[in-house]
């Protein structure tokens, strides 16, 4: 980075000198890169931004060949101003996967030419974009190869080849771990081997009586000329023998001295990767790179290249044949040579794919070579997994006009030899067991034991189980044997006979399951059950003696509202001997308590499997009921009934009675819904839908819009998703003939959660509906409706008016007719009309129909005359 803002101001002092034809300068255009470096833009946006200010080639070359002039100047400054040794370690020149050189233009050209022109996901760092430009615009492409060493933008890695997972071949991916590059070791001891050429850096150090270092560079003719010596040849040579032709040179002068050659920053080299690769192409890499380096590079082999026969041309001579899997399962580097500047390294297509499934500890495919078998592809597969098929394994074979099937049994592994194309599998164990008897049920330890010498009968196999339970039932056992065909057949057993030597001990065979009952197990489990007011009704377990007191007490007691002078056990009629029906199915006891104990019946009564107990609710027994009285009474609040039939003036009573501004006549009821009530309600509300929704269908059918319905099925769907049952609900009452007469039905009974509710009188009637002017007026004595309605302007347009009603005070409704009697405080509502607009078809019908009684009406009328 500090390298990059010294080259920033260096061009920003001469960018007046040199202006291009864009509308950018140089120190412009390193800093607009350098700053969409920082914020993480992708390269591609950057070309894309750079061209769209005027940016040519010609102007990033220039850019470029500054800042790679700069950058070696600003290493030569660092040099000269430390104080410490300079270092002689070797860097890798070649290149390297974050960058792309020369080398790589005519690979990365011919990537792009075979990408798609539309988008091309590019995955960089955590960050995924795409692509809009045409990628077949040559100053595209080589803006982006001459802007890459600026951006440092990683080298793609042909992402679009991705192998289909299904199809995933041993060995493929390892050229395309980013963690495993196989680059060359470059700070080792100089190897006496190392043929110099052209580009390769060599110190020569004099030392002993003299005192001397030259640090020199193999020029294109393979000679280094040292100070006072002229040119000396050694290119082409090893370093040994460039050692000694130095030692011979420079020993005339030099005779007391040593003279050693170490080899300095190392040459690039050009290597062609061909064949089956991702990227076949040229690569400039380290003088120290190997075979692997290099398939790294390209990308390691595509869908059809092969890992077991890489081939590597030195000169027109095959020099060397690379097997990646005898890397990778025994770690040898066989044909990994080191290649020199001109190599050939050619991928071909694989000979044999062969795919391997099933009880292997790696299915997948595999590269073979012609004359391997399936030994070698159940190694290459890491062998059986423990619960594999290893007599015989199957393969499946394509015989260029059908498939066959060979079945290689165990013996002939090595020897069957595998084909391209081949499917092996190996298949599972049978999912059963061989010299194994099990036992089940009342011993300490069940489970499958081992057929042989120690346990070879019913009496061993027990004694092996440690013993039988001390609830076992040995009355009786049952061994299940498995006969010749798989079926079972059943071997009853006497344990207590087999056990005291009474009868003779049962030889077992293989397979044999022995099932032990406990004594709970031989019998149905004994239950009793109780219900009715206990803390814990329920089903207990049967204990032998236990009565009804016992009972009661493990139910937690009674209630307090349980009845203690009725509780009755119910008894199942158990007749093991009847050989016909009888009309008594059950027996009823009913006993009385007093703090849990039976003082009424039979006194410790015993209990049997099964029986039913049943303790009463005490019928005079009820939590309190409360009611509410509010408004003008003397005395509003709770009030609890304190009989059944509590009635309306009993609250009065109790309340006091009402203030004299109390309206008798306007008092109303309101109660609590219950269950039953609040079903019947949502009931008569969706029926009430339901009607409406076919008045719609009908008003569309006879108007022809299929809109009416559409909007009045999703309004009335609106309703009854937020229709909530009320908890409450007003009943009509008339306080004053209940007061009048309490004897009348007008006195209601009340019930527990009712609200009595007393106004004050209002003088006042409420017009609402259909009227021209929904209004308030003050009531006048002796009027009907239609003077209220009047009052309000009248009937408006769309007034339904025979469907006017009144809403009394006290919840009472009455239709509106001659004679409705209207009362203070109560409201007239008036509906409006459905009303529709006839179509033009009806239009027309009607006119006709009107056209027709005309001309009938005419008719009659001469016939008269």
């Amino acid at each position: 980075m500090k390298r990059l803002i010294v080259f920033v101001m260096l061009l920003s002092m001469i960018s007046t000198k040199i202006m291009a034809q864009s509308s950018m300068t140089d120190s412009q255009v390193a800093e607009f890169v350098q700053k969409e470096v920082a914020k993480g833009t992708p390269q591609s946006k950057i070309v894309t931004r750079l061209m769209q200010n005027g940016v040519d080639i010609s102007q990033i070359r220039r850019v470029r060949k500054m800042y790679d002039r700069e950058k070696q100047n600003l290493g030569l400054g660092n040099a000269e101003q430390t104080t410490q040794p300079t270092s002689r370690l070797r860097t890798n020149n070649g290149k390297k996967t974050e960058e792309e050189t020369e080398a790589d233009k005519k690979a990365t050209a011919t990537m792009n030419r075979k990408r798609t022109a539309t988008t091309t996901q590019r995955i960089q760092g955590n960050t995924v974009w795409q692509k809009e430009y045409d990628e077949n615009d040559q100053d595209f492409i080589q803006i982006q190869n001459e802007l890459s060493p600026l951006t440092k933008l990683k080298n793609e890695r042909d992402s679009e080849e991705k192998e289909d997972k299904s199809k995933k071949v041993f060995g493929r991916d390892i050229f395309n771990n980013k963690d495993l590059t196989f680059e060359p070791a470059m700070n080792i001891a100089t190897p006496q081997n190392y043929v110099l050429g052209p580009g390769d850096a060599v110190s020569v150090d004099v030392y002993g009586a003299s005192q001397k270092t030259f640090d020199c560079t193999v020029s294109p003719d393979g000679q280094i000329i040292i100070e006072g010596f002229g040119p000396i040849q050694v290119g082409g040579l090893t370093v040994a023998a460039a050692k000694a032709r130095i030692r011979s040179t420079l020993g005339s002068r030099y005779s007391s001295s040593r003279i050693s050659l170490s080899l300095g920053q190392t040459r690039t080299i050009s290597v062609n990767v061909m064949g089956e690769v991702k990227v076949p192409g040229t690569y400039t890499l380290s003088a120290f790179a190997t075979v692997f380096h290099a398939l790294y590079m390209a990308g390691g082999t595509n869908e059809l290249g092969t890992l077991r026969n890489i081939k590597i041309y030195r000169r027109n001579q095959l020099i060397s044949v690379c097997d990646i899997y005898d890397y990778i399962l025994n770690g040898k580097m066989t044909g990994n040579v080191r290649l020199n500047d001109g190599d050939v390294i050619t991928v071909g297509p694989y000979d044999c794919l062969v795919d391997i499934s099933g009880k292997v500890k790696r299915p997948m495919y595999y590269e073979m070579k012609k004359n391997e078998s399936v030994g070698t592809l159940l190694k290459y597969a890491g062998g059986f997994t423990g619960d594999a098929y290893t007599k015989a394994v199957r393969v499946n074979r394509k015989t260029g006009r059908e498939y066959a099937v060979f079945n290689v049994e165990e013996f002939d592994m090595n020897s069957f030899r595998i084909a391209d194309g081949d499917s092996v599998s190996v298949d599972s164990i049978l999912p059963r067991y061989r010299n194994t008897v099990e036992i089940k049920g009342a011993v300490f330890r069940p489970g499958m034991y081992q057929l042989g010498d120690g346990i070879n009968s019913v009496r061993t196999l027990i004694l092996h189980a440690e013993g039988l339970t001390e609830d076992a039932f040995t009355n009786r056992a049952v061994m299940h044997r498995m006969k010749d065909d798989r079926t079972l057949k059943v071997i009853p057993i006497d344990i207590k006979g087999i056990m005291s030597g009474a009868v003779a001990d049962i030889p077992l065979k293989e397979n044999d399951v022995l099932f032990i009952p406990t004594k709970q197990t031989a019998m149905s489990e004994r239950t009793i059950t109780i219900q009715g007011e206990v803390q814990y009704p329920g089903i207990y377990k049967y204990a032998d003696d236990e009565t009804l007191e016992d009972l009661v007490l493990q139910a937690g007691g009674l209630k307090d509202n349980a009845s203690t002078v009725k509780v009755d056990v119910a008894r199942r009629v158990a007749s093991p001997y009847a050989t016909t029906t009888d009309s008594i199915i059950a027996h009823n006891y009913t006993f009385s308590l007093k703090e849990g104990f039976v003082i009424d019946g039979e006194p410790g009564f015993v209990l049997q499997p099964f029986d039913e107990v049943y303790v009463r609710k005490n019928p005079s027994y009820s939590i309190q009921q409360n009611v509410f009285i509010e408004g003008e009474a003397q005395f509003p609040g709770t009030y609890t009934l304190s009989k059944r039939n509590a009635r309306l003036t009993d609250l009065l009573k109790a309340a006091g009675g009402i203030t004299d501004i109390a309206y008798i006549k306007g008092a109303r009821l309101e109660r609590q819904a219950n269950e039953a009530e609040k079903a019947r309600m949502e009931a008569a509300y969706k029926m009430q839908q339901e009607h409406i929704q076919q008045q719609l269908l009908q008003l569309a059918a006879s108007s022809q819009n299929s809109n009416i319905m559409q909007v009045g099925s999703e309004a009335t769907k609106s309703q009854l998703e937020k229709f909530q049952v009320p908890n409450s609900y007003p009943v009509g009452i008339e306080l004053d003939k209940a007061i009048n007469d309490p004897q009348s039905d007008a006195n209601m009974v009340l019930r527990a959660g009712d609200r009595l509710i007393l106004p004050r009188y209002t003088a006042t009637v409420k017009i609402n509906g259909a009227v021209m002017y929904p209004n308030v007026v003050s009531f006048q004595k002796g009027k009907g409706a239609s003077y209220y309605i009047n009052a309000a302007g009248g009937y408006a347009q769309n007034a339904r008016k025979s469907g006017a009603y009144v809403i009394y005070m006290n919840g009472m409704v009455a239709k509106v007719k001659a004679g409705t009697k209207i009362e203070p405080g109560c409201e007239i509502v008036v509906p409006n009309k459905i009303t529709r607009k006839m179509s033009m078809a009806e239009t027309m019908s009607l006119g006709s129909g009107m056209a027709s009684i005309a001309a009938m009406i005419a008719t009659i009328a001469n016939v008269i005359k």
